[in-house]
């Protein structure tokens, strides 16, 4: 819990100390506030929205193997990873045609699981409070200072309009891609490197039956895809305008073009629950620190949701920057925290590559329309490789799973 240090606030201002104040309660901040708890360091997480909000966002859908294997280094596996091991395998459907495609490695050691990423906000959310973690809700008009000095300053109103400090000795920005932790640095001080897909989904959460596998769907009347996110609930995508609008999309057209692109006629329905345009776009900051301020995951990094790799870059940088602070914490060694960036930044783009090739390849495979004919025949190309050739598939499994060298110590 953080500790009095009334001195450094403002006139009237209740103040406190701690050694890292987490922006967001997120699968990022949460993963580094249950991470620093752990080992022994004190952390307050502060969080604009409720925690009803916070626990009921629904995004990403599996934790890859890599993530699996970091929590149980850390001992939180069995408390926070909620839903059943992934199979390991994903289904591809061409025009119809199923093709099931292994997205394990072979390696020893637990695999994915199939955990929504409410699921595990809840689990860590719970975890982290039962250990004794200090976290605030409804924390408002957070605001940044220091930030190059030896203590920075958070400052916050709460919910019933009291200001509060807290000084410390870093900052976790995890407050995703419009939140006030990246905007708190300086101008200039971080690169920005940017791509438009030109591509739109249209995602729809219904009470429907989830698919036996993963499902990646390819046909002429664009892309598809169907994920399981419960024993009775389904996330759809539908490539579509990236300036669509969701009106357009009525239920009976919604499943009408899921039935045509899955190559499932007789694909069960049920009462669609949410809906929502987005852009597929990828975004990186370099550095992803400033000063004592550290971005972690989202606040860094926005990566197309091809290939799973956006909320599992997320839990990756919480553990280099939690191990990071403990090895500053307990044996004054800064290393990890000046290799921070570096890094962190080495998987990302990694990561980024391998959901734009995926990205790429099963839209360019679809409707040729938009790519045009010799694109369409390389994408093609490039997934009768994957269907065929032992080492393609090698490949692909080794990116999915995730595994990292130097993610592979025990705390």
């Amino acid at each position: 819990m953080a500790e009095n240090a009334g001195e450094l606030a403002e006139p009237g201002e209740p103040a406190e100390s701690t050694t890292v104040v987490v922006i967001g309660a997120g699968p990022a901040g949460l993963t580094v506030a249950n991470l620093l708890r752990r080992s022994g360091i004190d952390c307050v997480v502060l969080e604009r929205r409720s925690r009803e909000y916070v626990t009921q966002r629904q995004r990403a859908g599996i934790v890859e193997t890599r993530a699996v294997r970091m929590f149980e280094a850390w001992g939180l596996a069995d408390r926070v990873l909620g839903g059943p091991p992934h199979d390991g395998i994903l289904e591809f459907r061409v025009d119809g045609e199923s093709h099931l495609v292994s997205d394990s490695d072979g390696s020893e050691g637990p695999g994915a699981r199939l955990c929504p990423q409410q699921v595990l906000v809840q689990n860590l959310t719970a975890t982290y409070l039962a250990d004794g973690g200090d976290l605030r809700f409804e924390a408002l008009d957070v605001s940044l200072h220091d930030l190059t000095g030896d203590r920075p300053t958070v400052r916050y109103r709460t919910a019933d309009g009291t200001r509060s400090t807290l000084t410390c000795d870093f900052v976790a920005g995890c407050d995703g891609d419009h939140g006030v932790s990246r905007t708190a640095v300086p101008e200039g001080a971080l690169t920005a490197h940017s791509l438009d897909h030109g591509i739109g989904w249209l995602t729809v959460l219904a009470d429907a039956p989830p698919p036996a596998h993963p499902l990646l769907a390819v046909s002429a009347h664009g892309f598809a895809a169907h994920f399981p996110r419960g024993p009775h609930s389904s996330r759809y995508y539908l490539q579509c305008p990236p300036d669509d609008r969701t009106d357009a999309w009525p239920d009976a057209r919604v499943w009408d073009a899921l039935r045509s692109r899955l190559g499932d006629p007789a694909l069960a329905s049920g009462p669609i629950t949410d809906r929502e345009i987005f852009r597929l776009r990828s975004l990186v900051h370099d550095p992803m620190q400033h000063g004592r301020l550290f971005l972690v995951g989202d606040a860094a990094h926005i990566v197309s949701p091809m290939g799973g790799k956006g909320m599992n870059l997320a839990l990756y940088d919480a553990d280099l920057f939690a191990r990071a602070v403990r090895d500053f914490v307990d044996d004054q060694d800064e290393t990890g925290l000046r290799a921070y960036s570096r890094r962190c930044l080495r998987r990302v783009w990694n990561d980024q590559e391998f959901s734009h090739w995926l990205t790429r390849t099963v839209h360019d495979a679809g409707d040729d329309t938009r790519s045009g004919p010799f694109l369409r025949n390389l994408a093609r190309a490039r997934l009768d490789r994957l269907f065929t050739s032992r080492a393609a598939a090698g490949a692909f499994a080794e990116l999915m799973t995730g595994l990292d060298p130097e993610s592979s110590r025990i705390p």
